[in-house]
């Protein structure tokens, strides 16, 4: 079962290895001229050229680093607070029903027209703005998420034993319940960054950030959209990087979220003294 699920993730792998290394393994500038515009493959462009001319194999190379990375920056960023978020809710129903109400409006308002509002009022914001915009409308629903999982580890005896002991919260939620969350913060991890993979390219598609790079796989597809029929390389290519990406991750994540649930096990610290008393006493 292992092998299987490194076979789903190992395309994915390549492509962001090949992404990391890929100014290294080009084979002339990303702005130098290989030939006409929309030629076909050739010796010297093994994948043509695009719309002015340049190589769609070394603009490939050079197009993938920065859309991975931010989108494994918001991955990190939206499934570390919402983890928080979710686990403080689990432990305090107040807070979960902001973040119940928080999640609804967030999916009842289009990703793209928060991206649109943001990008466009605050022009100079660049990765930064987009940043902002995914943890506005990525955080509340993932935070559901984990306060669902939480909510039974919140139950357990020895979060119990903790919270009558007198531990503090920040205690409670980073000692006690989170190591407890480790499968679902895998998971959710991999789906935010397939989700930051959508953000970033559909954001890129619309050049609305100026700081990924002119050469970067979204903004290839929509530039060369008009010469796909003369050259469909130039289309095909960054589309098909991004989509390779995309969908063996989300089977990776989904192959992972279907292992057999057991009971929840306490990975954190070991108790203290006072917290063996206060649980024989609730056992007893």
């Amino acid at each position: 079962m292992t092998k299987i699920r490194l076979l789903t993730v190992l395309p994915a792998l390549l492509v962001v290895v090949t992404a990391a290394l890929g100014p290294t393994l080009a084979t002339r500038p990303a702005e130098q001229a290989a030939g006409i515009p929309f030629a076909r493959p050739g010796a010297d462009a093994p994948l043509g050229t695009d719309r002015i001319g340049r190589d769609v194999l070394t603009q490939l190379l050079y197009g993938g680093w920065g859309l991975l990375l931010l989108a494994a920056v918001i991955a990190v960023a939206v499934t570390a607070l919402s983890c928080v978020l979710g686990t403080v809710a689990a432990l305090r129903p107040r807070v979960g029903a902001v973040i119940e109400g928080a999640a609804d409006f967030a999916i009842l308002l289009p990703a793209v027209l928060g991206i649109l509002l943001v990008l466009t009022s605050w022009p100079d914001a660049g990765v930064y703005g987009l940043l902002v915009v995914a943890l506005l409308f990525g955080t509340p629903y993932c935070a559901r998420v984990f306060a669902a999982a939480a909510a039974g580890v919140a139950a357990s005896g020895y979060v119990e034993a903790a919270q009558a002991s007198g531990e503090t919260l920040p205690h409670v939620v980073f000692r006690e319940v989170i190591p407890n969350l480790r499968e679902v913060l895998a998971a959710q991890l991999g789906l935010r960054f397939v989700e930051g993979v959508y953000v970033v390219s559909t954001a890129s598609f619309l050049q609305l950030p100026t700081t990924l790079g002119a050469s970067n796989w979204a903004v290839m597809v929509r530039e060369n959209a008009a010469g796909m029929l003369l050259n469909p390389w130039s289309v095909l290519a960054p589309s098909l990087a991004i989509a390779v990406v995309a969908v063996s991750v989300n089977i990776a994540v989904t192959s992972f979220e279907h292992r057999r649930p057991g009971a929840p096990r306490r990975w954190a610290t070991r108790r203290t003294r006072r917290e063996d008393a206060v649980l024989d006493a609730l056992e007893g």
